[in-house]
């Protein structure tokens, strides 16, 4: 269920949605918010105490903007260059197509983030389960 959109033309307005489109292949909450044809915006939210499945996506690449909460994100290429950040709000990331990522909520609150993915989403397909450093929470 995408959320409504009001448009005029080809621009398109889009209020955050109020609760989750839809759980992202990483168990994330995911909003959906505007889109062009060549990149789209989204909200991402893990709830306190929560840690994604560790995956990889086939042809997206991410930026990622924390907005509120706590928490860290692994990010691997395969090549041998991994690493683990702090997350916190104001901390911009990238997640470059083929990377290998896993993200987690320290709590107390939410830990929310604006996410630009280009190219848009194309599907549940595109995500990879991958391993990741940490355990993956339902």
């Amino acid at each position: 269920l995408r959320p409504a959109r009001l448009s005029a033309m080809t621009f398109e307005t889009v209020q955050l949605p109020e609760h989750a489109d839809e759980i992202a292949p990483d168990g994330s909450d995911v909003r959906h918010l505007a889109h062009t044809s060549v990149v789209e915006m989204a909200h991402f939210r893990l709830a306190p105490g929560r840690i994604s499945s560790a995956t990889r996506h086939r042809t997206i690449s991410e930026v990622w903007f924390v907005l509120s909460g706590r928490g860290s994100i692994w990010r691997a290429d395969g090549a041998g260059n991994e690493s683990v950040v702090d997350l916190f709000p104001g901390v911009s990331v990238s997640i470059p197509v083929g990377v290998s990522f896993q993200f987690r909520s320290d709590g107390p609150g939410d830990l929310d983030i604006l996410g630009a993915e280009a190219p848009p989403w194309p599907g549940m397909d595109e995500a990879v389960l991958v391993d990741g450093p940490w355990t993956a929470t339902d």
